[in-house]
């Protein structure tokens, strides 16, 4: 059992006013269309927040148990979409569990109609400076906002 399949039940109780507090900042700061994808969804916080049609993807089958059914079972490096499929993609305090940044933004942008992106990424990752600079080459211009706890990138257009 891998650290969030045990952390399931109580992850709500945990975290969701701190999730909740990053998504009101994403929403402040960029343009929410649907259909919208949210990469990393765990229970569902982030995908209903925002009360579009949206998908949330996540590995983790005990957190898609709690997440609803607009949630399915996948994951960032491979993601099981057509090309420019979502006019917004979210992925909060996900990406730094992937294990292929690179191969993982380049999906993003794949399955992306217009690069309105937006991923926070953990502060205290030892992935962070990696994740900035493959952002960085992947998309011309990105806005930081420090939220705290994580970085928000949001791509802009």
């Amino acid at each position: 059992m891998d650290f969030y399949s045990g952390l399931a039940k109580g992850y709500n109780n945990l975290y969701e006013e701190e999730q909740l507090k990053k998504l009101r900042v994403i929403k402040e700061n960029m343009k929410i269309i649907p259909p919208l994808l949210d990469i990393g969804c765990g229970t569902g916080i982030s995908t209903k927040f925002f009360k579009v049609k949206a998908i949330g993807i996540d590995n983790n089958k005990e957190m898609l148990k709690l997440a609803g059914k607009n949630c399915i079972e996948g994951n960032a490096e491979s993601l099981k979409f057509k090309n420019k499929s979502f006019s917004t993609i979210i992925s909060v305090t996900a990406f730094q569990n992937v294990n292929n940044l690179e191969k993982a933004i380049k999906e993003t942008k794949r399955v992306s109609k217009n690069n309105n992106i937006c991923i926070t990424f953990l502060k205290k990752s030892k992935k962070l400076n990696n994740f900035r600079k493959l952002m960085k080459k992947h998309f011309k211009n990105i806005k930081e906002i420090d939220e705290g706890k994580d970085i928000i990138f949001i791509v802009l257009a």
